[in-house]
C-alpha cells in the first residue's frame, strides 16, 4: 500500500489503511487486558507535545494564527480569542476530536489528555476566562 500524498491544512498527511491495524490491536489488547485507556494513550502520540501551549502552537496557531485572533486569506479561520463558544466544554472537545467545516479531526492523532490540554489551554488564554477544567476522562466519553 502506498501512503498517500494529500495534505490537510495543517500539515498533516493522510493515513494509510493498513495502519487502522495498530489501533484495533492496542484497543483490543486494552479490551482484554483492562488497559484500553492506555493503549489508547500510547497509540495517539503521533503529536508528542503534551502542554496545552505546545500543542497548540505545534498545531492550532498555523490556521487560528499565533494570538488567537483567527484569519482570512485562503479560507476563514474563526477567532479562538474571546470566542464564547468554547464556555460550553464539550463543544470544543467534540470540534477537536471530529473536525467542524474545514478543520480536521485530531481525535485519532491525539490521546484523551492531549485534546483536554489543548483546549483548557485555549479555554483559559487569549481572553477567554472559563476556569471549569475539561478532563480526559469527558474527553473519552465526547467520542464516538
Amino acid at each position: 500500500m502506498t501512503e498517500h500524498s494529500e495534505t490537510h491544512c495543517c500539515g498533516r498527511m493522510k493515513r494509510p489503511v493498513h495502519r487502522a491495524v495498530v489501533p484495533l490491536a492496542l484497543l483490543a489488547l486494552g479490551s482484554v487486558t483492562g488497559w484500553s485507556a492506555l493503549a489508547q494513550e500510547i497509540y495517539a502520540g503521533k503529536y508528542g507535545q503534551q502542554t496545552g501551549e505546545a500543542l497548540f502552537q505545534s498545531i492550532c496557531q498555523g490556521c487560528h494564527m499565533p494570538d488567537a485572533n483567527g484569519a482570512n486569506g485562503a479560507g476563514a479561520y474563526p477567532a479562538l480569542a474571546g470566542n464564547t463558544k468554547l464556555q460550553a466544554t464539550l463543544y470544543p472537545v467534540t470540534v477537536v476530536i471530529s473536525g467542524r467545516k474545514a478543520m480536521p479531526a485530531f481525535g485519532d492523532d491525539l490521546s484523551d489528555s492531549q485534546i483536554a490540554a489543548v483546549v483548557n489551554y485555549v479555554r483559559t488564554h487569549f481572553g477567554n476566562h472559563y476556569t471549569d477544567v475539561v478532563t480526559p476522562e469527558l474527553v473519552r466519553m465526547a467520542r464516538p
